[in-house]
């Protein structure tokens, strides 16, 4: 994160959020209902996991959406912390479902049983 970045209100609202939540998602819509079809699947994968986790809607706030693309230096959205630690974006997700990957990194996490 740049030294511009560290000063942002957003930012220190993210960095709060990250580090209170073990599994956080950053997405468009809620988990209960996404409003883009990348953040449907990051949320079908986690749910189909059977990972606890917490959604933030981007979309409530123009400043929530840029903010969270400055503050990880990550294009897109959805976005993926697990323990304070940026995993990726929706294609990442799921190449790491796929391959068996993330399970595996999850549980390491201790936010997924064995």
């Amino acid at each position: 994160m740049s030294e511009a970045a560290a000063a942002n209100p957003v930012h220190d609202w993210i960095a709060k959020s990250v580090a209170e939540h073990p599994v956080i998602l950053f997405m468009k819509g809620a988990p209960e209902q996404p409003r883009c079809g990348f953040s449907a699947v990051t949320v079908q994968v986690l749910d189909h996991l059977g990972v606890d986790f917490v959604g933030v809607d981007v979309l409530q706030s123009d400043a929530l959406r840029d903010g969270i693309k400055t503050f990880s230096d990550w294009p897109t959205i959805p976005q993926l912390y697990v323990k304070g630690e940026f995993v990726g974006g929706c294609d990442i997700v799921r190449e790491m479902f796929e391959s068996g990957e993330l399970k595996t990194f999850l549980q390491e996490q201790g936010v997924l049983d064995a």
